[in-house]
């Protein structure tokens, strides 16, 4: 396939991403589940080349921006509030089911080694955070539970990262130790997260100095790869790296971006993300054909490899389940011994965790990189490939189903302390008090009085001077003035009711985007 024929690939690919989007939207089904089965499709229409993914190159294209957008936007308070139930999902239960998956192929399949065997656990067990994002999306959860899936689905893929390589590397040499595991896993997660911060504090000094939108958005998209790179080539761990440069970016942005970059940016990374998640499912859909041809044809592995390849996905939803169900009833037990600073999630939580376990491009890209030679190698891409359709079209399809079902709602510990009618408020009042100390001339005289009553008032006076522009020229410089100091004071008060935690990710959020509006509504008039 030469460089043209790769273009016009890419070109159909997106049509179908357009069609596929919408035939989705249509029939009320995730766009994940349409475009995995679309790709599935696609793999097989009659003189379409077969696509092969090199496993190193997607992850490298795809991963970094995905987990720096899911890094950017989450609730970094409820993050930390939360850290160990996400680490005990993105380490303990990796761990978890990795052995059961290992132990139940070990008992079906006697033959295949146990550190191959293993090997299909590690890749299999980390729920992928596009999958995540994707079914996320479309379903209301409660503030703790969208945390815990969140958290969870950033760092997860770093455990079983190191899990896949000490078990590739038992394979081929056969010796494993789990003290050097460990150690390895230490110093991978400590030196990326380090790599990442600094990155992060890079960006944080270096973007407000560029001092043009697109430098600094374009220094935003550079900001993950970089991490990421650098992380790998020390031989650390580039997710740890991305996810930790995307948390101190996303803390930062809103005093590091004005209100023009901002609403440039967000525009900007939600449609490449948007198309990086599509194409992620449909290369995953369309690699089904190279991956039946690898292994031998259907017939092959519809012989001798369906009934073990769905024992394993059983497994695997099984194994998940006992981990969510058991570390909320040790956390209720320790409750009921005294310890009462964890709560436990209850059992309708526990199912909605426990089911929302999708896996995708990690899952893949990791059983296309396992060595040509090594035991069990077609029966591990076999396996990966159905783990990634059997849980996306079912877990992702049967999701809000399963939250309908068991009724959840929002505790209110999770609840923030003040809602978002109270944090305008809030806001408007510390806009109030910039506007009252300017609205008067020196000798007291209301210089500004509609401005002075649409703050009193929470009311609109934009357009009392439409067509007056030349008559009020001065006025509408002061007025306009005026305007952008109380929309600082205002995001002033706003970013400190969240640094103080009185308010939430997506209160700070919404709120900011309408002083954004604000903002670029006065500098337009000035203009």
């Amino acid at each position: 396939m030469d460089a043209l024929q790769m273009f016009e690939l890419v070109i159909v690919m997106l049509l179908a991403i357009i069609l596929l989007h919408f035939v989705a939207h249509k029939l009320g089904l995730p766009p994940a589940v349409a475009l995995l089965t679309g790709g599935a499709l696609f793999a097989f229409v009659p003189g379409l080349p077969v696509i092969s993914l090199d496993p190193e190159l997607v992850l490298v294209i795809f991963l970094p921006p995905l987990l720096m957008d899911g890094a950017w936007f989450i609730a970094l308070r409820h993050l930390q509030r939360h850290m160990l139930g996400i680490a005990g999902l993105a380490v303990g239960a990796v761990i978890f089911t990795t052995a059961v998956v290992a132990l139940v192929a070990h008992w079906l399949i006697p033959s295949l080694p146990i550190a191959a065997c293993a090997a299909l656990g590690a890749i299999v067990s980390p729920p992928d955070a596009v999958s995540a994002r994707a079914v996320l999306q479309r379903v209301k959860l409660p503030r703790r539970l969208s945390i815990l899936l969140e958290g969870e689905s950033l760092f997860n893929d770093a455990s079983g990262l190191v899990l896949f390589r000490f078990a590739v590397a038992a394979g081929v040499t056969g010796a494993f130790s789990m003290v050097s595991a460990l150690e390895s896993f230490a110093l991978l997660a400590i030196g990326g997260a380090v790599v990442g911060a600094a990155v992060g504090a890079a960006w944080v000094l270096l973007a407000p100095r560029l001092d043009d939108k697109y430098l600094m958005i374009a220094s935003s998209l550079l900001a993950p790869w970089a991490s990421y790179l650098l992380a790998e080539s020390g031989h650390l761990s580039g997710v740890i790296a991305t996810v930790t440069t995307g948390l101190i970016c996303g803390w930062y942005q809103h005093v590091v971006f004005t209100a023009t970059v901002r609403m440039n940016g967000t525009a900007f990374w939600a449609v490449m993300i948007f198309l990086m998640e599509a194409f992620v499912f449909l290369l995953i859909g369309s690699s089904l054909r190279g991956v039946i041809d690898r292994v031998g044809g259907f017939d092959l592995v519809l012989q001798e490899m369906t009934g073990p390849v769905l024992a394993i996905l059983g497994a695997l939803i099984v194994a998940r389940f006992l981990w969510v169900f058991g570390s909320d009833a040790l956390i209720g037990l320790l409750r009921a011994m005294g310890l009462k600073r964890y709560r436990p999630i209850g059992p309708r939580g526990a199912t909605v965790l426990a089911w929302a376990g999708m896996r995708g491009v990690v899952t893949l890209a990791v059983a296309l990189s396992v060595p040509e030679g090594f035991p069990g190698r077609d029966f591990i891409l076999v396996t990966a490939f159905a783990v990634i359709i059997g849980t996306v079209l079912i877990q992702g399809m049967s999701l809000g189903a399963v939250i309908k079902l068991v009724r959840l709602e929002e505790s209110e510990a999770d609840r923030p302390r003040m809602t978002m009618s109270e944090a305008e408020a809030a806001m408007a009042r510390a806009q109030l008090k910039v506007v009252e100390v300017h609205a008067r001339d020196a000798n007291g005289t209301v210089i500004h009085p509609r401005l002075l009553d649409r703050y009193q008032r929470q009311a609109s006076i934009a357009t009392s001077y439409a067509g007056q522009e030349a008559q009020f020229a001065d006025q509408l410089h002061a007025h306009f003035d005026l305007i952008l100091k109380a929309v600082a004071a205002g995001r002033k008060e706003l970013l400190r009711l969240h640094r103080s935690g009185d308010i939430d990710e997506d209160t700070l959020h919404e709120l900011e985007r309408d002083l954004d509006l604000e903002e670029l509504s006065a500098l337009s008039a000035k203009a």
